[in-house]
């Protein structure tokens, strides 16, 4: 039995001939006409979204992943009897500021001097003389009829390629005559008994694999290539118990100090691990929480691998941690500041950029620029505009002036956003956008309280790529035990190098004073191992 609107419906669909037509009233070919109607603006709107789809999908696939925004003149915003309106910025305002942008900007930029010179300076040097024998020159001069002028240098670079030794312990072992007391003499201990591996070795391993996404495999071959059979099986292995029982100690030391900043960044990303007791394919997810690079020098840098993406995780981890955390809006993050009067969340205006570079890059070039997409992403280069100038202040001066200057362009973006969600399409890439301004407004508004916060998630974004580099290289990692080493290993190669350190001699450091210290009954050593320890070698700086 069908209601009122089935029947209706089913009119609508139902193919008429010119007879049948004739037969029907006027209230019925009025509701027939009306039912067509909107069956031809619904499939007109699903057709849109299907071009959107796959527009956005050939982007995916075959464009470019940049989010630059390209346009003659920009949009900035201005404040006239109290309400904030558009203005364009080209036609409205030439300041002298502006011009000498535009002076620099067509000015040819000149090379640097002394760019070589910086480039050699801490480089060892083998000089090679070039001489002409004496009697060549005799020949030519005649006898005394030359002298010598100052050489010209020429200079290039020389590569060494990499070299393995043998290091052949020979340990001294004295027996007492008068009794059977043996003693040997000082020695290192081995980093794995019964191992062949050394910490030079297992840091190199480490540093090929984790810092330039060289696969096991792809070292075994160039091991092989000088002549040393090192296999994939005995890398994994010695990777995994040096991260277990070396490195955990240095991750969990980090994990401490974590707790003692006041805003952190956080971020996800798929990983897949073969064997962790679920069917193949099932997603796994590295988590990221990392310090801010604009709020202090010491940067820490933490992966922790999961089986789910569930809440637990984050609420587990960050339980000591007070302060403020940066997502992309993920709504376990949401979840966990309900639970919490400690722990506030802020928003990533990176995300709600890309929502409309996706709505923009889905329609035709010719339509772009009179989009409404067009017109969200002039709005948020305005606040990013505004912001940037702002990054070398103190957080109290920059918390004083993104009131003056930032806030006012935030709020009418907000004010245009609830005005305009109306007039779009539902589902769409740019209802998309706009529906997620609405849901993070509150969040994207924290970093304008707080000069500490940044204005979007970034360098998560950025840290969490060296990952994903390696991830594309390995595709997948073997087990739950290899999953948990990577996690530590990565977190202790992005945080040397956010750190200004050089990942492998970091490396070699940890594996060889860690060890000494096994029998310890605190972790105090760590301080001094840490990556912006003054106490470091010079050996594990990255030269300026």
């Amino acid at each position: 039995c069908y209601n009122q609107e089935q029947k209706g419906w089913h009119k609508a669909m139902t193919e008429y001939s010119k007879e049948q037509l004739n037969q029907l009233n006027k209230d019925e070919l009025i509701q027939l006409v009306l039912s067509r109607q909107t069956e031809m603006l619904q499939m007109d709107r699903n057709i849109q979204l299907i071009l959107e789809q796959l527009a956005d999908s050939k982007r995916h696939r075959f464009g470019r992943s940049t989010e630059k925004l390209e346009m003659d003149q920009q949009i900035s915003f201005q404040e006239i009897d109290g309400t904030i309106v558009f203005f364009n910025e080209a036609e409205a305002i030439v300041d002298e500021e502006a011009a000498q942008d535009e002076k620099t900007a067509k000015t040819k930029v000149p090379r640097p001097r002394g760019k070589r010179e910086r480039d050699l300076k801490d480089l060892p040097v083998e000089i090679i003389e070039h001489t002409m024998p004496e009697e060549q020159l005799v020949e030519l001069f005649g006898e005394n009829g030359w002298k010598r002028l100052p050489d010209e240098i020429s200079r290039r670079y020389r590569f060494v390629p990499a070299e393995i030794k043998v290091e052949e312990h020979h340990i001294a072992v004295y027996s007492g005559k008068k009794d059977d007391k043996i003693i040997r003499a000082d020695h290192p201990q081995p980093l794995l008994k019964g191992s062949l591996v050394s910490e030079s070795l297992e840091a190199a391993i480490l540093n090929a694999k984790y810092v330039n996404a060289l696969p096991f495999y792809r070292q075994e071959r160039e091991f092989e290539r000088y002549g040393v059979h090192i296999s994939r099986q005995d890398m994994a292995n010695w990777t995994i118990q040096c991260a277990e029982r070396y490195l955990a100690i240095m991750y969990d030391y980090l994990h401490s100090k974590l707790y003692t900043f006041s805003v952190l960044q956080a971020d996800e990303t798929t990983v897949f691990v073969n064997k962790d007791g679920r069917p193949a394919g099932s997603k796994s997810y590295m988590w990221l929480y990392r310090t801010v690079e604009s709020v202090q020098k010491e940067q820490i840098l933490l992966y922790e691998y999961q089986k789910t993406r569930n809440s637990n995780h984050p609420r587990t981890f960050l339980k000591s941690f007070h302060g403020i955390c940066i997502t992309d809006g993920y709504q376990v993050y949401h979840t966990l500041e309900q639970e919490r009067e400690d722990l506030q969340i802020a928003g990533c205006w990176a995300h709600v950029r890309r929502r409309y570079d996706e709505a923009l890059k889905a329609l035709p070039k010719e339509k772009r620029n009179q989009s409404t997409a067009h017109r969200g992403l002039v709005m948020i280069q305005a606040i990013y505009r505004n912001e940037k100038p702002l990054k070398e202040l103190s957080a109290e001066e920059r918390r004083e002036r993104r009131q003056l200057s930032v806030k006012p362009l935030v709020e009418a973006y907000f004010t245009w956003v609830h005005a305009t969600i109306g007039q779009v399409m539902p589902k769409s890439k740019l209802w998309e956008g706009l529906n997620y301004s609405i849901n993070q407004e509150r969040y994207l508004k924290v970093f304008l309280e707080n000069g500490n916060v940044p204005i979007d998630n970034n360098a998560s974004e950025r840290s969490i790529r060296s990952f994903c580099i390696g991830r594309k290289n390995f595709v997948m990692i073997d087990t739950l035990h290899g999953a948990a080493a990577s996690a530590i290993i990565y977190s202790i190669a992005e945080t040397a190098k956010a750190n200004g350190l050089k990942p492998y001699e970091y490396f070699e450091l940890l594996l060889t004073e860690i060890p000494k210290h096994l029998d310890d009954d605190d972790l105090n050593f760590c301080e001094k191992l840490l990556p912006w320890s003054k106490d470091l070698p010079e050996k594990c700086r990255k030269k300026q």
